[in-house]
């Protein structure tokens, strides 16, 4: 069934709204993917923060282009059947959950990503983003790090304490 012109103008400005506040959109083509996939991968990605969205391209590139930040984006790889992955908060999340569906269902396919800043990503760079570790994992990364230094400096501390009690043991015995 076709849109009407007010619902189309209604998805646009859901989309540009979606578009403004995701730190990055990652489009994926999913030909070939079952429905039952899909709700499968739609039930992950909620629980990610992760929102995920099948429209027409046409409308996708309206709202680009009613962007101001995204007006410069690249939109001529966004052809075919493509799934727009949206994240407010994490830049990483969406192509990591979309990279851990294909892993299962190789039917989908990245086709690139958009920034929050309007720069399109080749999908090998979007591949790449989906290797780092999230935000949780980065952050109990650098406080690990920060608290190296304590944690050894109380081993050797905590060392040379009981080897002290242990000889003013000794001697007390003897």
């Amino acid at each position: 069934m076709a849109l009407t012109k007010a619902k189309k103008n209604e998805v646009v400005a859901e989309l540009s709204e979606l578009l403004a506040s995701s730190k990055m959109t990652v489009v994926a083509a999913y030909p070939g993917t079952t429905v039952k996939a899909m709700q499968a991968l739609r039930k992950s990605a909620k629980g990610n923060g992760t929102q995920l969205k099948v429209v027409k391209n046409r409308l996708v590139v309206k709202a680009i282009q009613a962007s101001d930040a995204l007006k410069a984006a690249d939109t001529s790889s966004l052809q075919g059947q493509l799934l727009y992955a949206f994240n407010n908060d994490d830049e990483v999340a969406p192509a990591q959950i979309l990279a851990d569906f294909m892993k299962t269902n190789p039917t989908l396919e990245f086709v690139g990503a958009i920034s929050a800043d309007g720069k399109f990503l080749s999908k090998d760079e979007v591949k790449s983003l989906a290797t780092l570790p999230s935000k949780n994992e980065l952050v109990a990364q650098v406080v690990a790090m920060l608290e190296s230094p304590l944690s050894d400096t109380l081993n050797a501390l905590s060392g040379n304490l009981h080897g002290l009690l242990d000889g003013v043991e000794a001697k007390a015995a003897a």
